[in-house]
């Protein structure tokens, strides 16, 4: 099977059966795109090659689960990608490897350095500066730095209702700002 021409149906049945071919066709078609997914989800590149890894484990052991009547081979694969990567940000793997820092202050700092960057005259950051200040935190690490309500609500020591609602209430005041 040519890396290009993988039919990941037949490829998937393949792995079903046993065939080390058929996980290497997928795998050669697939695995940059997959780091890529991965790392969106995780925001570190070493993290996202052992997602990838993990992920192909799952995809080996369980290509007899898959069902075609449910959707394309590729969401399959691809669903298998985000599950293992939100379950490493879960377990705190990515947290572990972080510098010295603090966690909270670094993303905080990162927020506002993304804030600060927007020219003075736009109305993005007009309608940013009038948010209350950790209100805009939790928004901008929520939409620079791509963290999940759960992990800004552990790094600001907030309770999850507050940073939703927080994050949800700031959207509808950065609407009604610039519309």
């Amino acid at each position: 099977m040519a890396a290009t021409t993988v039919d990941l149906k037949e490829a998937l049945a393949g792995c079903a059966a046993g065939d080390r071919a058929a996980l290497r066709a997928i795998y050669e078609r697939e695995c940059a795109a997959m780091i890529g997914v991965a790392a969106r989800i995780v925001k570190r590149r070493e993290l996202a090659e052992e997602v990838v890894q993990e992920a192909f484990v799952r995809i080996w052991r369980n290509a007899h689960r898959y069902n075609p009547e449910l959707g394309p081979p590729r969401a399959w694969l691809y669903a298998i990608v985000r599950n293992q990567a939100i379950n490493i940000l879960r377990s705190g793997r990515r947290e572990d490897l972080v510098d010295e820092v603090p966690e909270d202050v670094a993303s905080a700092v990162e927020a506002h350095a993304a804030a600060e960057r927007i020219p003075e005259g736009q109305a993005l950051r007009r309608c940013l500066e009038g948010l209350e200040v950790r209100r805009r935190t939790s928004l901008l690490m929520a939409y620079v730095d791509g963290f999940s309500h759960g992990e800004i609500a552990g790094r600001l020591g907030l309770p999850l209702g507050t940073v939703k609602a927080w994050i949800r209430r700031s959207l509808v005041q950065l609407r009604e700002c610039m519309g």
